[in-house]
């Protein structure tokens, strides 16, 4: 990937070849790649004189939309970094991770849900002393505090005001990303301009994505697959449709409308979209392909929205930049289902004996370790952890277990501390995730371990029934006898409505975890 390469670079370069083509399209209105490039320059110029300079971080605690991509192209013109946070976090949540990046600025949505975030944040920065300046994305009229503006206000103060002669370098961070802090502390990614701009245009080639693409991502991009996607569209020169909030139905209505051709999301999303009353291949039939990534991702979806769009699976983390192996267009119909594909050109993947830490061959279990272009640069201010996480070989260690095939192709199948040791065998729960989804009452299906003072742990299939279904615990043994080995078959059977999730879509093991453990130690009354 070429050194010059930086957000601000490659969006000056979308500027020049097609100006007035839309990049932005959202419900009401769209927004060409000049229209965004100047309302960017004028923030940037309002940043500069608000004392934003290079390296400074600003956090961006917003919904999908345009004021997201014009804050981040306007941070990347001063050299600053951004940090994406999700509006969804509790206020402790909020405030470690502001506190924790040394956030000088942040752009807020007004109000998101039930949540005030002007109060919030007037709040905060009491708390918070490098926080210097709150700007707000909203309707309501400020008066109160010398310290928050409204971004409208910034917009037409910074306009036609010279900018500062500061530019991002391509190995410059581009984001401190945290970690969703689904089975541990969030910890902040550091990932460069080179690194997410060079990820991003690698998985937009495969995806074959050119300006005549319009790419449904419904993804936060406050996570790094929703960040990616946004970056590859920007690479290709397409246009992004964004949504605030992932609805089935609004998701399916901005698909038909924009004639969208590509779609990304995570598991989740693919499921809701396919469950939603109004959802049809007819409604959907502009889409040519996709990506599925972000958690575990079960065969049997795969081949279900295969029926209606050539979706490409993809495996990749934070701290990979993200995106590690992909699917192709020419694989088999069995690696294309079974597989989340082979690493993208540059990147290394091998798999490591879990206990004796050696780069092992094909065709046996180990932890997924990955080298390459586009790793993190390290965890934000933790050079203990960072050091953790690597191989004296330069590899990063995933934490995931996984089986590379002699072509290269990898299938996961599972993360190494969610393995349950139950009797002295080890349980993987991606496979009984995998075997009991093939149940026709089971939609979906998180297995997790619960401590037992026998066994070590049990096996728990936590179960969201198909809608209608008549489902018992007993039903899911007797048919996880058939299909698995004695060991692997559950010992308990729980069930929900739906899954606590993140809010980058992954389930919260833990919280479940938690839960069923109480109420097994609960005593009977």
């Amino acid at each position: 990937m070429p050194s010059s390469w930086t957000l601000t670079t490659q969006f000056e370069s979308r500027v020049r070849e097609h100006p007035d083509a839309l990049v932005v399209l959202g419900r009401e209105q769209s927004w060409s790649f000049q229209q965004v490039a100047t309302r960017a320059d004028a923030l940037a110029a309002a940043f500069a004189d608000l004392g934003i300079e290079r390296d400074d971080r600003i956090a961006v605690n917003l919904p999908n939309g345009v004021e997201w991509l014009i804050t981040a192209i306007a941070c990347a013109r001063l050299g600053a970094t951004i940090v994406p946070v999700s509006p969804l976090l509790n206020v402790h949540e909020l405030r470690y991770q502001l506190r924790h990046a040394e956030a000088s600025l942040v752009v807020t949505i007004e109000r998101f849900g039930d949540v005030d975030f002007l109060q919030r944040f007037e709040e905060l920065l009491v708390d918070l002393p490098d926080l210097q300046y709150v700007v707000t994305v909203g309707e309501e009229d400020l008066w109160y505090d010398d310290r928050i503006f409204q971004f409208e206000d910034l917009l037409s103060k910074g306009q036609g005001r010279p900018l500062p002669a500061v530019a991002s370098e391509a190995d410059d961070d581009l984001a401190v990303i945290y970690t969703s802090g689904s089975s541990g502390k969030p910890k902040g990614v550091r990932l460069s301009h080179a690194a997410l701009l060079g990820n991003a245009a690698q998985a937009a080639q495969v995806l074959a994505l050119s300006p005549a693409d319009r790419v449904v991502a419904p993804v936060p991009f406050f996570t790094v697959f929703g960040f990616a996607s946004l970056l590859g569209t920007i690479t290709a020169g397409a246009a992004v449709v964004v949504t605030p909030q992932f609805h089935a139905s609004e998701v399916l209505r901005l698909i038909e409308s924009h004639r969208a051709t590509v779609l990304h999301g995570v598991p989740t999303m693919w499921q809701l979209l396919m469950r939603e009353p109004s959802f049809s291949a007819a409604r959907v039939s502009s889409l040519r392909t996709g990506v599925i990534a972000g958690t575990d991702v079960a065969e049997d979806l795969v081949q279900r929205v295969r029926g209606w769009c050539d979706v490409l699976v993809a495996y990749g983390l934070t701290e990979t930049g993200p995106t590690v192996t992909l699917t192709r267009f020419s694989d088999t119909d069995e690696r294309r289902v079974a597989s989340v594909g082979r690493a993208l050109d540059g990147v290394e993947v091998m798999a490591v004996d879990v206990v004796t830490g050696v780069l092992h061959g094909p065709e046996a279990v180990g932890e997924i370790a990955v080298r390459g272009p586009y790793l993190m640069r390290g965890y934000l201010r933790m050079p203990a952890e960072t050091a953790k996480v690597h191989t004296p070989e330069g590899f990063f260690l995933t934490g995931d277990l996984g089986i590379i095939d002699e072509d290269g192709y990898v299938r996961i199948v599972g993360r190494r501390r969610d393995t349950i040791a139950r009797g002295g065998y080890q349980v993987y729960p991606r496979e009984v995730e995998d075997r009991l989804r093939a149940h026709p009452a089971v939609d979906d299906v998180c297995v997790i371990g619960i401590p037992h003072d026998v066994l070590g742990e049990q096996v728990c299939a936590c179960i969201v029934p198909l809608e209608g279904a008549v489902i018992t615990g007993r039903d899911i043994i007797l048919f996880a006898k058939d299909v698995m080995a004695e060991y692997k078959v559950p010992d308990l059977v729980r069930f929900y409505d739906a899954f606590p999730m993140s809010g980058s879509g992954k389930i919260r093991r833990r919280e479940l975890a938690r839960s069923i453990a109480l109420d097994l130690s609960a005593p009977y009354s």
